[in-house]
């Protein structure tokens, strides 16, 4: 919770630094803020840092809803964009992220149940951690964002395509 806490923080200082007509960074910087939802995780918070085309974003959330049933993702990326000044734009850059899950299984559970031993884990877990090309597409606030993985380094779970949909406000 303080790393959030310390974000909104350095975020809230750097629009009310940035207020001057004359600073620069005022005229090029941008701040965004967004949510998403998609592939790995059902709903992500967006917060990005940029200056003139550069862009960097961090997304993440969790939730838990008892013993293994709960989730959670943290992703970061650079990108480049492109068409900065119009209405539509486009995103290229690399990113990176981990996410985790699990989620109860009844099946597994009922035969451990009925064996009076655990055999096999009552729950089932995905896990990733990956290197990505990334595009993110964006339309008035809307976007999208596609992530090929380039490479797992964790790779229990291997998805070929990361997808996300969602809304972006920006500054």
């Amino acid at each position: 919770m303080r790393p959030i806490i310390a974000l909104i923080l350095f975020c809230a200082t750097l629009c009310f630094a940035t207020g001057g007509a004359d600073n620069a960074l005022a005229k090029e910087g941008r701040i965004q803020f967004g949510v998403s939802a998609g592939d790995p995780t059902p709903l992500s918070a967006t917060i990005g840092v940029g200056y003139k085309s550069a862009i960097m974003r961090i997304q993440g959330m969790g939730w838990k809803n008892g013993t293994d049933d709960y989730w959670c993702a943290l992703r970061g990326g650079l990108a480049w964009t492109f068409f900065r000044d119009l209405p539509f734009n486009i995103d290229l850059g690399i990113g990176g992220g981990y996410a985790y899950a699990e989620a109860p299984n009844g099946m597994h559970k009922a035969l451990n149940d009925a064996n009076g031993a655990m055999y096999v884990l009552p729950y089932n877990f995905e896990e990733t951690l990956d290197l990505s090309a990334e595009i993110w597409v964006h339309l008035y606030g809307i976007y999208t964002q596609l992530s090929y993985p380039l490479y797992y380094f964790m790779d229990h779970t291997k998805p070929t395509l990361l997808w996300r949909a969602g809304y972006m406000f920006e500054i």
